[in-house]
């Protein structure tokens, strides 16, 4: 009898097909991904690998901005910096990121109004201080920092507790304007006191995207939105280096490589020198003098130049990653708030990150926002980590991610102690 009409005995005498174990891989792959602690990892490995980039590419691209800045002192000082405001954030991070949902909540009405005092600091002469054109900063006892930045953090997390308390009620425009819609207002007005639009922006996204999940009509986002729209033209009409800016991004204005120009071509350029694989780490031209604002505002530019187009995709699809465990946490968490505030977070590093690197490409106006995580600048890296401290807070609170967790610290505890070598008896 041939082989064709005795499957049973071939079946046990051959080989297994290498098309016989892909379903078993692809059944764990999806297990994998619905298990209840794919979302808690998402958000921490993508948090910290954009967190290591941005240390790396901070010292690469910093260090001749301080050797100037330091008479030719030492290269670091910008990396030092950056690195002593991510250790100072780190500790309080992890503690964050362990608590349970009801503290961050309790939590969030003091942050507002911690955050909405400094906003206060913008109007007193002896602490405000201008940069960039942007009188956004406050100097204290030698340290700058920018109010506007820990405002989008308590923003964020203050309409996730008042706008998941609402609920239902959020119908209303009553309800939506009080007491958010005003808390709102307030803070991104202080914004446009200090003329600074990119962060408006910023502002505006942050607060759509906590309405918008918290179930606000369609029809309220409408109205607002024209609104909005009216007050930014306003803005970008009175004042003539925006009109330049927004006039050569559409092809209208006569471009000048010395002027408004400059960072965007010199950026394009340094694109342009990396190619598919970079000049390699640390090995860029740009950031000699060249482009200004290359560890801030255009340091896309430099790890274009330096990691090349693939390097700039791994961190285009770090930031995609990141969205992706903030969308599971809106999607899956039983908690309002939690959704909310996650919600106003996603809109406001992922916005933030796509409008910066839109910039840097010439897919956008240059604006003057940092890339979260990544730019130079202790203010912006602070916020964001503990922002984001809440989102891993609210991804280890998943429904059964905690006990998973808690287990596999037993069991590796367990592991320790049986490998520890035993104490001889007295």
């Amino acid at each position: 009898m041939s082989v064709i009409e005795r499957p049973g005995r071939a079946a046990r005498g051959r080989a297994p097909a290498a098309s016989d174990a892909v379903p078993k891989r692809s059944s764990r792959r999806i297990a994998a991904w619905d298990a209840p602690t794919a979302t808690y990892y998402l958000v921490v490995g993508t948090t910290a690998a954009l967190l290591a980039i941005g240390l790396v590419m901070v010292l690469s691209a910093s260090t001749v901005y301080s050797l100037k800045a330091t008479g030719g002192r030492t290269p670091f000082e910008g990396f030092l910096s950056q690195a002593k405001f991510a250790l100072l954030a780190l500790p309080l991070m992890i503690v964050v990121s362990r608590l349970k949902v009801s503290w961050l909540r309790f939590l969030s009405w003091p942050i507002l109004l911690l955050t909405a005092a400094m906003q206060l600091l913008l109007f007193v002469p002896a602490f405000r201080l201008s940069k960039g054109g942007n009188a956004a900063w406050v100097s204290i006892a030698g340290q700058n920092f920018q109010p506007s930045e820990f405002a989008k953090f308590g923003l964020a997390v203050w309409l996730g507790a008042v706008l998941a308390a609402k609920g239902p009620l959020l119908k209303d425009w009553k309800h939506v304007l009080l007491p958010g819609g005003v808390m709102s207002a307030y803070m991104i007005g202080m914004v446009f006191y200090t003329r600074d639009l990119g962060t408006a922006l910023i502002f505006g996204l942050l607060i759509a995207g906590a309405f918008w999940v918290a179930g606000v009509p369609r029809i309220m986002f409408y109205g607002v939105g024209m609104v909005a729209v009216g007050v930014v033209a306003a803005f970008v009409v009175s004042s003539g280096n925006r009109m330049h800016r927004i006039t050569e991004f559409l092809g209208r204005g006569e471009s000048d490589p010395l002027g408004t120009s400059m960072q965007s071509i010199r950026a394009l350029q340094g694109f342009g020198t990396g190619g598919l694989f970079g000049v390699g780490l640390g090995a860029s031209r740009s950031k000699w003098l060249y482009l200004p604002e290359a560890d801030n505002d255009f340091i896309f530019a430099i790890i274009g130049e330096e990691l090349g187009l693939l390097g700039a995709l791994v961190v285009l699809g770090l930031y995609l990653l990141l969205a992706i465990g903030m969308m599971r946490i809106i999607k899956r968490h039983p908690d309002p708030f939690a959704k909310i505030a996650t919600a106003a977070i996603a809109a406001w590093v992922i916005g933030q990150a796509l409008i910066n690197i839109a910039s840097a490409i010439g897919m956008a106006p240059v604006i003057g926002v940092p890339l979260p995580l990544i730019s130079s600048g202790g203010s912006s890296l602070v916020t964001t980590m503990a922002a984001l401290a809440f989102v891993i807070a609210f991804a280890r609170t998943e429904p059964g991610c905690r006990e998973v967790l808690q287990a596999r610290s037993a069991g590796l505890r367990s592991s320790l102690a049986v490998l520890a070598p035993r104490r001889g008896r007295g």
